[in-house]
């Protein structure tokens, strides 16, 4: 692989296990993801992929292989890799009981953005979501897709390179969960990878490439567009059931 190759993996995993006692939760898998991409990271509850994911963010130590996000190695720099990286979960990530603006405040210290920079960086980003009415509103008393639009915001506030999305989405309404996909495609645009996981279906076709774990394994990689292809069926639903039919552990 040349430099400019390493550079645009943001990023590389290679035969990355996690094991409690004899339970092989994430089981040898392999994958790189580029710069910009937006990769979605599926598996029924029980295939290992919030294991891979904690992994990934630094929460949780491998049991073997090799990974590097940002750059840097999941078992050495771990404090390295949470300065660059963005994370949302389908809880929000949001303080209910602090205001918006005091949402963005404690985030941006929390990231390490300097003092001086937070006030007009969370300014912008309120004119930018048409908030800036709502600064002072306390995040209760906000609609759920207002929520969802400032919980990703945030999560993406410090500039980071790439942003991990845990099913975002989950109890969001379709015409909601399309104008956050809005949100997605604009950051990636931005260059900021997404690693995304859902249920849903037509998320995954929002996807460039999707990986689908089994039983702590990937068993499919590639693009929406090809894995139809590759399993003679006209939606990733059917993709999906295909896969997932062939696990032997619950959740």
């Amino acid at each position: 692989m040349n430099n400019n190759d390493s550079i645009n993996k943001v990023i590389k995993v290679e035969n990355l296990t996690k094991k409690f006692g004899s339970f092989v939760a994430v089981d040898n898998i392999s994958f790189e993801v580029g710069k910009g991409e937006i990769f979605g990271f599926l598996g029924a509850n029980g295939a290992g992929k919030t294991t891979a994911m904690r992994m990934l963010c630094g929460l949780s130590k491998a049991s073997s292989g090799k990974a590097k996000v940002a750059g840097f190695d999941i078992y050495k720099q771990t404090e390295e890799i949470k300065k660059r990286i963005g994370y949302m979960s389908q809880k929000f990530s949001l303080y209910e009981d602090l205001t918006v603006y005091e949402n963005i405040r404690l985030y941006g210290g929390i990231y390490g953005i300097k003092e001086k920079d937070i006030k007009p960086r969370a300014y912008d980003l309120l004119e930018n979501l048409n908030f800036l009415d709502k600064k002072d509103a306390l995040v209760k008393s906000l609609p759920l897709g207002w929520k969802q639009k400032l919980a990703f915001s945030v999560a993406v506030f410090h500039k980071p390179k790439l942003v991990f999305l845990d099913e975002p989405t989950g109890g969001v309404d379709p015409k909601t969960r399309r104008q956050f996909w809005e949100q997605i495609y604009e950051a990636a645009s931005r260059g900021i990878t997404i690693f995304v996981t859902t249920h849903y279906m037509d998320e995954a076709e929002y996807c460039d490439r999707l990986s689908i774990m089994v039983d702590g394994k990937i068993e499919a990689l590639d693009s929406p567009q090809n894995l139809k292809k590759q399993f003679n069926v006209n939606s990733m639903e059917d993709v999906f059931h295909t896969l997932a039919s062939k696990a032997k552990r619950g959740d």
